[in-house]
């Protein structure tokens, strides 16, 4: 089979060296960001959403690793905003990695602030997002990462062609209002009105014929797929009729070649994906996305959206035919989920990274969602927390601004804790009735770490007011996933299972339904960096925590002063 062809390829090309000397100079990749109101079309009615250049998706950023990123965001929208470079490492750039209150004050309409970043050690596919309310539903876009000049393009085979795949979510309604209602009310969003492929709900929902994006195919040709889920709230299967997948990377960080059907990436994941167009017959093929829902559904009240979003493949010398559909698993298939994660493996070979063996920090990390004291009217509320916790954002400055001015300054504690207040058994659905459980305290904490510390962090999934597969996202640091699995953490019947040797190199993690994760990572990257729940409604809920990484010894190890226009509150 020509998907066997590939893998053997790819085996050939992983023995061989990956990388020749290279004298070529960095190059400064330049864009303005216009960020304002773009009226569009979608499910038979106009919708005025927020945009950048009038584009959805936005602008797509290619760099090559080493070179420096410069973008002019200019707000003429009607909201504050802030834009994150999802998975950059912004080394000694912490003012630019976006998220508002953390690193730096939202940038208010009619003004402007200006990103600017190195690309260091890295290649593959990211992408970028606002980082303040539900306005990530439309400002987003690829950030694509090349390997550094001069070197050979990737430990694969070359493609004919790349093709950036962004899913997204859509909502008949201002973005900013869903959320606002939904923290007014104490509870969880409105459900979305469809799904999105590049910006387009494809032919399968009403008055979108016209609405369908397209990759144009040429047989026998090879293709890579950077794929990115820029959903708020649901993670998606994928799958092409007639043709496979080889997984070559996740979150910009190479894998060994993994042959999949079906791929799944939670929101914050990305995948790169080698499809070979071997279809017989040559003609039309949907690839399709549909949702993974991780909670065990409730007959009474478990309310989602079960619609599929597609595009189209499109052979070029054949004519229009109506498309075939792939067969998707079912919307809770959680052993295909919970495989397709675990299969993943990192690429080993000389520069790649290992997993350190020492551990200098270790955290045990609960996270989930519980209620907290709110109105008169209205005793209890939605929150979400980890360790207890449910993360409050200042409102006077941000955390690296107070931590740059030489400590707290009352805006932020270092305590949090390294462990939950109150030992129960997460996954048990009844612990939901302990008050000790259930009722989580509002906080600013972070945890400081010294520079150059080796962290490990055990995330639990609880099961307090619900099961689900949490995505946690840490910003400013790539991690290795050493292990996962279902039930309670045991140390030492998961010790054993920990993979030192080829483990998943990730910046977002999705942490099974009534399950849990271990994840180590190196702090060489001085700054304040936020942990958090990458489904939008967790983190403005309080699922989030922040490390407060100190300066290293040397002047080259230190975070350097905020730029002039950095944005005030």
């Amino acid at each position: 089979m020509m998907e066997r062809g590939v893998l053997n390829f790819l085996v050939a090309i992983l023995s061989m060296s990956t990388l020749c000397s290279s004298s070529a100079q960095a190059a400064v990749v330049e864009h303005t960001f216009n960020v304002g109101n773009l009226t569009v079309e979608r499910l038979c009615k106009e919708r005025v959403i927020t945009a950048v250049n009038g584009e959805l998706p936005g602008p797509t950023i290619r760099a090559h690793d080493g070179d420096t990123i410069v973008v002019h965001l200019v707000n003429q929208s009607p909201y504050s905003i802030t834009v994150h470079w999802h998975g950059i490492f912004q080394v000694m750039s912490g003012w630019a990695d976006g998220p508002g209150y953390i690193t730096q004050c939202p940038i208010a309409a009619g003004n402007k602030y200006t990103y600017r970043f190195n690309v260091v050690g890295q290649e593959g596919t990211l992408w970028w997002h606002a980082h303040i309310s539900f306005l990530r539903a439309t400002v987003y876009g690829a950030l694509i990462i090349k390997p550094r000049h001069g070197t050979k393009a990737y430990p694969f085979p070359d493609p004919y062609k790349e093709v950036p795949i962004i899913l997204g979510e859509w909502w008949d309604a201002n973005v900013v209002d869903v959320e606002n209602e939904a923290l007014a009310a104490g509870g969880v969003p409105n459900i979305s009105d469809a799904f999105t492929i590049n910006g387009r709900p494809g032919d399968l929902y009403p008055c979108s014929q016209h609405h369908t994006y397209k990759v144009e195919l040429e047989q026998g040709k090879l293709y890579l797929f950077r794929l990115i889920n820029a959903a708020l709230s649901h993670q998606f299967f994928i799958r092409a009729a007639g043709h496979s997948f080889t997984v070559v990377a996740v979150d910009a960080s190479y894998t060994t070649p993994h042959s999949a059907q079906v791929l799944l990436l939670a929101p914050g994941q990305t995948v790169d994906a080698l499809l070979l167009a071997d279809a017989v017959p040559a003609g039309d093929y949907y690839l399709a996305a549909r949702p993974f829902i991780s909670t065990p559904p409730s007959p009474a009240s478990f309310i989602f959206n079960n619609s599929t979003t597609t595009a189209l493949l499109h052979y070029s010398t054949t004519t229009s035919s109506p498309p075939t559909m792939p067969s998707l698993p079912a919307f809770n298939d959680i052993p295909a989920a919970y495989g397709f994660y675990t299969n993943l493996t990192g690429l080993i070979g000389p520069g790649r990274p290992s997993a350190p063996l020492e551990v200098d920090e270790n955290l045990f990390v609960t996270f989930g969602l519980g209620l907290v004291p709110c109105v008169p009217d209205r005793p209890m509320c939605l929150a979400a927390s980890m360790n207890n916790i449910s993360f409050q954002l200042p409102e006077k400055t941000s955390l690296l601004e107070a931590r740059f001015g030489g400590g707290s300054d009352g805006v932020y504690t270092e305590d949090f804790p390294v462990r939950p207040a109150v030992e129960f058994d997460f996954t048990n659905v009844k612990e939901r009735l302990d008050p000790s459980v259930l009722v989580v305290k509002k906080g600013t904490k972070v945890k400081r770490v010294r520079y150059n510390a080796t962290v490990e962090v055990i995330l639990q999934n609880t099961a307090v007011l619900g099961t689900e597969s949490h995505p946690i996202h840490l910003h400013g640091f790539n991690f290795f996933v050493l292990a996962q699995g279902i039930g309670n953490f045991n140390a030492s019947a998961a010790a054993p299972t920990y993979n030192l040797l080829n483990p998943l190199v990730r910046n977002t993690v999705a942490i099974p339904a009534g399950g849990w994760a271990v994840i180590r990572f190196i702090a060489n990257n001085p700054g304040m960096w936020l942990m958090h729940c990458h489904l939008d409604i967790h983190l403005s809920l309080g699922m989030a925590m922040a490390f407060e990484v100190d300066d290293g010894p040397s002047p080259s190890t230190s975070l350097p002063p905020p730029p002039p226009d950095l944005p005030r509150c």
